[in-house]
């Protein structure tokens, strides 16, 4: 009887806590972290095939908007950004009739559409062969494991065909961009005198924006060497600047230069130093945002998606103006002009001065962070501390774009019209786009 009792009471237990048992793989796997691991992957991957700021902020922006669309499509509050982006169309539902996982799913649309973009695809595939592995450990069922790789897969085909209608391909095949004789122009910089990067960039069908030049900046203070001219001031103030930088306005500088692509030299021997991008940047400053904030898998891919597609806008316009003007930079025009021996704190990146880049899109993102995690929101910045630098302190995203704008006249690479007009570029599409994009129902 009393062997009876226990069957019957075990019978219970099984039938009472089966559903809690069945369902605790989801606690475990619907987590944020995974999104912010996967984005990471990418930016790491980015960082080791040395991709250029432009080309990072495109990747960037269709594998957020990938995992945004994959994770709202079971949430009730959250709106597509089909119809809002252009020329995305919806993406195909997932079959409701068939248990899935939604952060599993965007998981595998991040790293399948990641894939499409970058060179060293095998390390894509190795950490996603781990991240996957690690998932269905945690208890996942295989029918609910394949049908959230299935759905992954078909959310980023849809990304990966929407991106090949936006005119990257043809951009590889325009002309190069030509060095001007004239002494106004911008010129390759030593030590690599590298080519113009992205000349074309203006080309690219926009996410928001009307187009490349809806925003385009006052124009750049007119070309002079006369010792009394603006020009001639400006870059005075540069080479004044570098000259008399104090070391924490140093320790600014070398902890926003993210330039992807650093050339050594060390007598005959050449070698680069890679580092992220100013979107990888930011895109780490939002998963930092996300942690601290306690963001969810939706939230996190939400704040993903609106960051990534601002920070592409923003490339786009910068780009247009940078072409446009065709700014000297201030090593060229110091050099020629001032001090034939004088050296930016920073390398001077491969194009031209006019605006700033790190102005527009750090000014950009932090209108649209302060949009998603409001203002006053102070963090701790580690972002650069895998490349050797230390954590910085700020009060607001704001206080970082500020920060980050002037660390391009510390490091001698800018001119101040470059930044100061950047950062209204910035501003201006940030406020923009929190006006335009619309990711939560009312």
């Amino acid at each position: 009887m009393k062997k009876m009792r226990t069957i019957f009471l075990s019978i219970v237990l099984v039938w009472v806590f089966a559903p809690i048992f069945a369902q605790d793989w989801k606690t475990q796997t619907e987590q944020a972290d995974y999104i912010h691991r996967a984005i990471k992957q990418v930016t790491d991957v980015m960082v080791y095939d040395i991709y250029s700021p432009p080309v990072t902020s495109r990747t960037y922006a269709y594998v957020s908007v990938a995992a945004y669309e994959t994770l709202i499509q079971d949430q009730g509050t959250y709106l597509s950004l089909a119809g809002q982006l252009h020329g995305l169309k919806p993406i195909p539902a997932p079959d409701q009739t068939r248990p899935y996982s939604p952060t599993l799913a965007a998981v595998h649309a991040i790293l399948t559409t990641g894939k499409t973009f970058v060179i060293s695809e095998e390390k894509i595939e190795a950490f996603e062969k781990n991240i996957l592995a690690e998932i269905k450990a945690k208890g996942t069922p295989t029918d609910v494991f394949d049908h959230s790789i299935a759905y992954g897969k078909q959310v980023a085909d849809h990304i990966i065909a929407w991106a090949r209608e936006d005119q990257y391909k043809q951009t590889r095949s325009l002309p190069l961009y030509r060095v001007r004789n004239d002494a106004a122009s911008w010129k390759p910089t030593p030590p690599a005198y590298i080519k113009a990067i992205e000349p074309n960039w203006n080309k690219l069908r926009t996410f928001v924006m009307d187009s490349a030049a809806q925003f385009k900046p006052v124009p750049p203070p007119a070309f002079s060497t006369d010792t009394n001219s603006v020009f001639y001031k400006d870059a005075y103030t540069v080479y004044r600047q570098v000259r008399n930088n104090s070391p924490e306005q140093l320790a600014i500088a070398r902890f926003w230069d993210c330039n992807p692509f650093t050339m050594n030299v060390r007598g005959h021997v050449m070698y680069a130093t890679k580092k992220i991008s100013p979107n990888g940047h930011w895109m780490n400053i939002t998963r930092l945002a996300c942690k601290q904030a306690n963001a969810d898998a939706v939230q996190a891919a939400e704040a993903y998606a609106c960051l990534a597609v601002t920070l592409a806008d923003c490339f786009i316009s910068c780009w247009d103006e940078k072409y446009r003007s065709s700014v000297i930079r201030p090593e060229t025009y110091i050099n020629q002009h001032i001090d034939p021996s004088w050296l930016p704190v920073l390398q001077t990146p491969p194009f031209p001065e006019y605006t700033s880049g790190h102005s527009v899109v750090s000014s950009g993102a932090a209108v649209m962070l302060t949009k998603l995690f409001g203002d006053n929101f102070a963090f701790a910045d580690s972002s650069e501390v895998e490349f050797g630098l230390p954590v910085r302190h700020f009060a607001s995203f704001r206080v970082a774009a500020n920060e980050a704008a002037i660390s391009r006249l510390y490091g001698g690479i800018h001119y101040m019209p470059a930044i100061t007009n950047g950062q209204k570029e910035g501003f201006t599409i940030g406020e923009f786009f929190v006006g335009k994009l619309q990711t939560r129902k009312e």
